[in-house]
């Protein structure tokens, strides 16, 4: 299972008591803020895209979106996200539970600047109803290889 496979890498860095299970799905951005109680900002959504020979995991918060020319300018291709069908084969966990830990050899992480507005999100563990509390630092540390970077824009509101 998924879940097992990033718990076990969580444990590896001493982080796996922070994995949230729940009885309800958090598969979506709205769902995981109801299951964590938190608002859908701070989920730390994982996006799966096709960069050219390989897959790219973008992570950001849960009220950003992908901006097309700062994602062509970065990756040097267009926003083509994984069909659900490919993301377990290709990313090693499945829709809904798609994160940054114990990803399939291969595969790029990046986290956007959106989640640094936050001192906690809360990206999936794995599952379809899982989450993990962490601040971005933490993030990164879990993550790594990874690198940050700027592909997202947010609302309005919520820039500093």
């Amino acid at each position: 299972m998924s879940i097992d496979r990033a718990r076990a890498h969580l444990r590896a860095l001493g982080m796996e008591e922070r994995v949230l299970e729940f009885e309800v799905s958090s598969a979506t951005v709205e769902l995981a803020a109801a299951a964590v109680g938190c608002e859908p900002a701070r989920i730390a959504k994982t996006l799966s895209f096709h960069v050219g020979e390989h897959v790219a995991l973008v992570v950001a918060a849960g009220d950003a979106r992908i901006d097309n020319p700062k994602f062509k300018a970065h990756f040097g291709c267009k926003a083509k996200m994984l069909k659900a069908e490919e993301a377990e084969p290709l990313v090693g966990h499945g829709v809904g539970g798609v994160c940054p830990f114990g990803v399939n050899e291969g595969v790029e992480v990046c986290l956007d600047e959106s989640l640094r507005r936050f001192d906690t999100v809360y990206p999936a563990a794995g599952s379809a109803a899982s989450a993990v509390r962490l601040s971005p630092d933490e993030l990164a540390r879990c993550s790594a290889p990874c690198t940050w970077v700027d592909v997202c824009k947010i609302p309005e509101a919520d820039r500093g």
